[in-house]
């Protein structure tokens, strides 16, 4: 029956198993960003790996209690994942909220904090001079790449574009992309809720009812 004990517990324990793909997932991803030199620096990086963790965690904690039928393990499931809905929203939100000027005033103080090797690797990687300069205090010298954009022969004032414009599309689609998975990965972070207080509240039926039991002649007058 749907609905029942047996429907909400495998529904619960469905869902913790998805989650847990997703942490693997993300922790995967963060790693491979770690080991990628274009990232090794990047915060975003230790971000993903931080929820990827918490998020494995958090579906181990439910998994368990699903299984169990455990009411404390089930509270505190409960507890942090509605917590993890709202920061998760709020922050799927901001991100589909972000216009293409709070984009590039982003994207810019990032590539000030990082250092020269990774703005070199940069430009390299995507054929660009500075980010939206090729003034020579923007950047590391271009002089390697330079052929590289250039036609042969090159005019004397060639020069590789600046990697705003490579950059703008891949950061916008980041956001978009972003903000459109959490959001529709939050909702179902309050089905789960959902589902674990009802699960909570209902009955095993393979438990045995509790009964008190008197002595007989407690009964007789």
């Amino acid at each position: 029956m749907c609905g029942g004990f047996t429907c909400s517990k495998n529904s619960l324990i469905a869902l913790n198993v998805l989650y847990i793909v997703v942490g693997i997932l993300l922790i995967s991803v963060g790693v491979y960003g770690r080991a990628a030199s274009i990232v090794t620096n990047l915060p975003i990086v230790g971000g993903i790996l931080a929820c990827g963790i918490i998020l494995l965690l958090i579906s181990i904690l439910g998994l368990v209690g699903t299984v169990k039928h455990n009411q404390v393990m089930l509270f505190f499931y409960m507890i942090i994942l509605f917590l993890l809905f709202l920061v998760q929203f709020s922050i799927a939100c901001s991100c589909l909220a972000v216009n293409s000027t709070q984009q590039k005033q982003l994207a810019e103080q990032g590539w000030s904090r990082v250092t020269d090797s990774i703005k070199e690797e940069v430009q390299e990687t995507f054929l660009c001079c500075g980010f939206n300069s090729t003034a020579t205090s923007d950047h590391p010298a271009c002089d390697k790449i330079t052929p590289t954009c250039c036609p042969v022969p090159a005019p004397a004032d060639c020069s590789c574009p600046p990697c705003l414009f490579k950059l703008e599309e891949t950061i916008n689609s980041a956001f978009k992309t972003c903000g459109e998975l959490g959001l529709v990965f939050s909702f179902t972070e309050v089905l789960a809720v959902f589902l674990t207080w009802r699960y909570r509240n209902q009955h095993n039926p393979d438990d045995l009812p509790a009964r008190a039991v008197f002595p007989q002649r407690n009964y007789q007058y």
